[in-house]
């Protein structure tokens, strides 16, 4: 089945947006994706294919998802989303286990956004959350990454605490990626309760990385906003 799905992807790629993705996706040496490899198919293209391959071994799924190539482990991800979605307690367990396993594969941004709350989330509803904590401590730039886009499942449903807590604990994180997806989750949790999010900013914005502040602050009035960016709020 690994040999289907890759045909298929192959056979939707184009040289002209193989470029550009290597590009957008920052594959030279010394940037965060240095070394992915891109065949050009679009997102869309991607999720047709991986429809066709719902039913793939978790086994075949996790062998994709170690391939070089981004629009593969794109594709094994869509499939763990789908099986995860429709399996029972014991089936979510292994994907979510099978998933921190191999969160090295998981090493772009738009692997980690499409799937963590999906998987990871999804699967710490009502559940112990500590291990967010672990992931938001690693030294891997994707694992962190994951922690704190796994609480985009809860922040939908109103519950604040965890990504509040992980962006606390992420503020003094080097990483812009991580700036960027600290201060999304922040205007998520504004989004729902505006008073949330102002209560962490004061207490944190001024020594918050600017990306981080841009981010979170974005949709607010043009006055607040560049009344935090000033810092005279």
């Amino acid at each position: 089945m690994i040999k289907q799905i890759q045909s298929q992807l192959k056979r939707a790629g184009s040289k002209e947006k193989q470029a550009i993705l290597q590009r957008f996706f920052k594959t030279g040496k010394g940037e965060y994706g240095e070394g992915d490899i891109f065949i050009g198919v679009t997102v869309p293209r991607i999720r047709e294919v991986s429809r066709q391959f719902q039913s793939a071994s978790l086994d075949d799924t996790i062998q994709l998802l170690k391939s070089p190539v981004h629009e593969e482990r794109l594709t094994a991800l869509l499939i763990l989303i789908d099986q995860f979605g429709k399996a029972q307690r014991d089936g979510q367990k292994k994907i979510y286990e099978l998933y921190l396993k191999h969160t090295r594969f998981i090493n772009n941004w738009d692997l980690v956004d499409l799937s963590a709350h999906h998987i990871v989330g999804a699967f710490l509803d009502g559940q112990d959350k500590g291990i967010l904590r672990t992931l938001a401590a690693s030294k891997l730039l994707w694992d962190r990454r994951i922690a704190i886009i796994a609480t985009f499942y809860f922040i939908r449903r109103n519950e604040f605490q965890d990504a509040l807590s992980l962006a606390e604990m992420l503020l003094k994180d080097k990483e812009d990626l991580m700036h960027k997806a600290v201060g999304w989750m922040l205007r998520e949790v504004g989004k729902r309760d505006l008073a949330k999010e102002e209560d962490f900013l004061k207490k944190h914005y001024r020594e918050m990385p600017r990306t981080m502040l841009r981010y979170a602050i974005e949709r607010f009035p043009e006055g607040k906003r560049q009344a935090y960016l000033k810092g005279t709020v």
